[in-house]
């Protein structure tokens, strides 16, 4: 990584800070503190201490982390942490913006939301671009269009939205209106696409364009102590941030670890504790996140749901990875699944123990989970593209389910390739390998297929555990449920099912569905 260091500047900019005490509330300290800090240690790294921080666990250092993150973004500096430290993050609004390369190596840092705070969404760190947002005029898009007439001065993230189009009409107890027809891509500034268009817009009512830095900025280390909120719960979803935002694409975080205390009988749910948002090219590398407690409130249908917490939450993101990410407990029923995500283009999980990866609403592209262990809620999916598992294990009530709540649409491919299969985490099951139901009778706001063909090649499912009379897996749940005289909203089935080297522990063949419509329609064959 290439850093241009004027040192000259750096102690123009150091002297002309006011002169006074170090103070944890302000986050000031003297021009020879500050001075002889640089002395010590390298010049272009700036510390929390440096601006006051005490680090003792118990005084309020926000202020000064947020000073001195403001100092570094200023002069371009690196920042870094004291390893033996523990900074108390405080109850105040205060928002630390990150815009250079952050080292917390082995620092603690605690989080109390266990009383009242200012703002319970603020995050505490949010990881930003420095570079202005460049203007963009397109007039409309068409679905895989791979190339503009545009020519921007610099690559940019391009987020468009058409507000006069929902999709992603969401179905039963969570049910709402839609969602603004929305996406991102990469914009080159020779006019080529990254992340193909996914839809038809006939007219834009928004464009953001955000240059993608050239030069990676990477956040390492870091032990998050969150004393969880005790917030009494009310009828639907009140979600709390205190937590680490990132928006810069070319940003790699690694190595930070949140471990969650103190979760009582009440509470709300957390949006993610990395919240990555409107970015490209976002790398989340040996991480370790702890889930939370799964609460109850009344959804939009006026019934009871279940109500969770996310550790890792991404929407309208292109390129997004996570390497060699763990937690404990992945079937942990009481807990909820880790990670949650919206509007996506290229998702990769390689080599992670996770309690489940979900899209909402949507990921497109390819969506790949490689060398990986998923744990009870298993491996959920929306979009269209490639989806591929493979030398993975997952236990999951289903090796894959499609969201019926947005149509169990994936309009594309699906490869299962040398991976294993344990159903409901290896309790009584009647095992059913792909989950989906559209009986064809709402609009969510786009057209719903089954995938259009799935390979399985080399899978082994432990279905020993099962209940009397179980006469052997099934590929398919009843994808479209009992006839109707019509069906408004048809849904596309699968056209070829093909099967090589599956093994199952009952040694029993397995059935294509129970729904004789979906037998008669989907080829199947059995290598």
């Amino acid at each position: 990584m290439k850093r241009l260091i004027i040192r000259v500047v750096l102690i123009v900019a150091v002297g002309a800070l006011p002169a006074g005490t170090a103070n944890a509330e302000t986050g000031t300290a003297s021009t020879q503190e500050k001075t002889a800090a640089h002395r010590t240690g390298d010049a272009d790294v700036v510390t929390y201490e440096v601006f006051g921080a005490v680090g003792n666990g118990v005084a309020d250092d926000l202020p000064a982390i947020r000073d001195a993150h403001a100092h570094a973004n200023l002069h371009g500096l690196r920042v870094r942490s004291d390893p033996n430290a523990t900074y108390h993050l405080g109850r105040r609004a205060i928002t630390a913006v990150i815009a250079t390369d952050t080292d917390w190596s082995t620092s603690h840092f605690i989080i109390d939301d266990s009383q009242e705070v200012e703002n319970h969404r603020a995050p505490l760190f949010d990881v930003v671009s420095l570079l202005k947002p460049v203007p963009l005029k397109i007039e409309r898009l068409a679905r895989d269009q791979d190339r503009l007439d545009v020519r921007p001065p610099v690559d940019c993230l391009v987020l468009v939205e058409n507000r006069n189009r929902k999709l992603f009409i969401r179905r039963g107890l969570n049910q709402n209106d839609g969602t603004a027809q929305r996406e991102v891509f990469i914009l080159r500034r020779d006019g080529s696409v990254e992340g193909l268009i996914d839809w038809d817009y006939e007219s834009l009512t928004r464009i953001e364009a955000r240059p993608l830095d050239p030069e990676p900025l990477v956040v390492r280390g870091g032990v998050f102590t969150n004393i969880a909120n005790r917030m009494v719960q009310e009828t639907g979803y009140n979600y709390w941030g205190r937590n680490i935002r990132i928006s810069r694409s070319n940003t790699e975080i690694d190595s930070v670890t949140l471990r969650v205390t103190g979760e009582t009988d009440v509470g709300h749910p957390y949006s993610g504790f990395l919240n990555v948002q409107q970015c490209a090219n976002i790398t989340v590398r040996n991480c370790s996140i702890d889930s939370r407690k799964t609460y109850r409130t009344i959804g939009a249908a006026g019934m009871p749901v279940s109500m969770g917490s996310y550790g890792y939450n991404a929407s309208l993101v292109v390129n997004f990875r996570m390497i060699n990410c763990t937690m404990e407990n992945i079937n942990d029923r009481s807990r909820w699944g880790v990670i949650g995500s919206n509007f996506m283009k290229n998702i990769l999980l390689e080599d992670c123990v996770l309690s489940r990866m979900d899209v909402h609403q949507g990921v497109s592209g390819d969506y790949i989970i490689r060398r990986t262990t998923l744990g009870y809620q298993g491996l959920n999916a929306i979009g269209r593209g490639r989806l591929i598992v493979e030398d993975s294990t997952l236990y999951g009530n289903n090796l894959i389910t499609f969201r019926s709540d947005y149509g169990s649409t994936w309009e594309g491919d699906v490869l299962i390739r040398n991976s294993r299969w344990i159903p409901n985490t290896g309790a009584v099951a009647r095992p059913v390998m792909f989950g989906m139901n559209n009986d064809g009778q709402h609009d969510f706001g786009y057209p719903c297929f089954m995938p259009r063909r799935i390979r399985i090649d080399r899978l082994f499912v432990d279905d020993s555990n099962h209940p009397e009379g179980y006469q052997g897996l099934t590929f398919f749940s009843d994808p479209i449920g009992p006839p109707h005289n019509e069906r408004p909203f048809p849904y596309a089935m699968t056209r070829q099912l093909t099967v090589r080297g599956l093994k199952t522990a009952s040694g029993l063949p397995p059935r294509i569905c129970a729904n004789p419509e979906a037998v008669r329609t989907i080829a199947v064959t059995m290598e």
